[in-house]
């Protein structure tokens, strides 16, 4: 939507930062949530444990619905699903010690008797996590550590309390690539001792690959790949997990090959695109995935880059900045131009178009002084099993 109408628009602008994410957590699982940046896969995560709240849909751990459940309820069931967030910088106050910082649970949660044993069993997590030596660290503030080791520090604090489940939002991300391996050889030794199940985000689907069982893969809040880590790598289904993988950089020059890599940028994700979320940028799109008014007046921006095409184009339709665009259908109110000639151009344009855009054009047609182009409803989307996996695709 241009700015000028933004503006005047009286409708509250939200962004659905998660739109039909559903999957089940098996016991023991690492299940990662995989994608780029602003796809929703954090969203995921903090609402999970409800920090974020969610505005509908269920969420629920060991067959309890804590979906809306109140805080009082919640403070027991936090014992058991805990978070280690991105950035370990953040996520520790620097005005608490090392020690304190990761002993805080045990206080807020009733679970130590005396500070000695608080001191106790800090000194056996640091030791447990990597944290030496764990006698001199305990009393440091976090601007005196590195930040791998503020990094176990936060680990440190979300096993404390024993949790069955734990949210890791790319809980290396913000390291060094020295110390990646080692934060995550720890996590997975931590997952074997204390039986524990992961929601593991990331945007690296190489660490993806290494950690996970199971992986789904996110775009612009919709889950549109979901299935075993072998079966996805191995023989990707959607074509934006297709275009992820080819993006993996290859060492080897004698296995390289053509990369076929999504066409633009991510949409805004206050307007997502109509049907398949992906099809602007989908390499392998239809004619039913969902083209919409807005991917015509796109197109008519490409074609600004070839100065005849665009001469031509405002000669006859016009400036680009007149014409709207509202859910299936574009158009600009016109002068006392042809409207047969006006048809015929826009025709023309849509024939050099995508083939698919053109082929799901309903009608254009010229009424009150107003070109209208007009496509068809998208087919009706949802995720299908395809070998073994879940795929929100019409290719299937």
């Amino acid at each position: 939507m241009p700015f000028i109408q933004r503006l005047f628009s009286f409708n509250r602008l939200a962004v659905h930062a998660v739109d039909g994410v559903s999957f089940t957590l098996r016991p023991g699982e690492i299940f990662g949530l995989v994608g780029e940046s602003g796809c929703g896969k954090t969203t995921v995560g903090r609402t999970i444990l409800r920090l974020v709240q969610p505005t509908s849909g269920r969420i629920r751990f060991e067959g309890v619905d804590i979906t809306r459940a109140k805080e009082r309820r919640l403070r027991p069931l936090r014992k058991r699903i805990q978070i280690i967030f991105q950035d370990p910088h953040a996520s520790l106050n620097p005005a608490m010690t090392i020690g304190h910082a990761i002993g805080h649970p045990l206080k807020i949660h009733g679970l130590a008797s005396s500070d000695k044993d608080v001191r106790g069993r800090v000194l056996s997590i640091m030791q447990e996590v990597g944290l030496t030596p764990a006698e001199q660290l305990y009393s440091k503030y976090p601007s005196d550590l590195s930040g791998g080791q503020k990094q176990r520090a936060v680990i440190a604090r979300a096993i404390i309390l024993v949790p069955k489940l734990i949210v890791a939002d790319e809980p290396v991300a913000m390291l060094d690539m020295s110390i990646r391996a080692k934060i995550l050889e720890l996590l997975l030794n931590l997952k074997r001792k204390f039986d524990l199940t992961y929601i593991f985000i990331t945007h690296d689907l190489a660490t993806a690959k290494f950690v996970c069982d199971r992986i789904a893969i996110m775009y612009l809040g919709r889950i549109v790949e979901a299935g075993p880590v072998d079966r996805i790598f191995s023989d990707p289904k959607h074509p934006y997990t297709r275009a992820l993988l080819n993006a993996i950089p290859i060492p080897d020059p004698r296995r390289r090959g053509p990369k076929t890599l999504p066409k633009g940028e991510v949409p805004d994700a206050v307007y997502p695109p109509a049907g398949c979320r992906f099809h602007p940028r989908c390499p392998e799109v239809l004619a039913t995935c969902g083209w919409e008014g807005r991917d015509f007046i796109d197109y008519l921006e490409e074609r600004r880059l070839n100065p005849e095409k665009v001469q031509r184009d405002e000669e006859i339709l016009g400036p680009l900045n007149q014409w709207w665009a509202r859910g299936f259908q574009a158009g600009r109110k016109i002068g006392k131009q042809n409207p047969a000639q006006l048809i015929e151009h826009v025709r023309r344009i849509l024939a050099e178009a995508q083939p698919q855009m053109n082929q799901a054009v309903r009608d254009v047609s010229v009424r009150d002084r107003q070109i209208t182009v007009e496509f068809h409803n998208p087919d009706l989307l949802g995720p299908k099993e395809v070998e073994g996996r879940l795929v929100e695709c019409l290719l299937y």
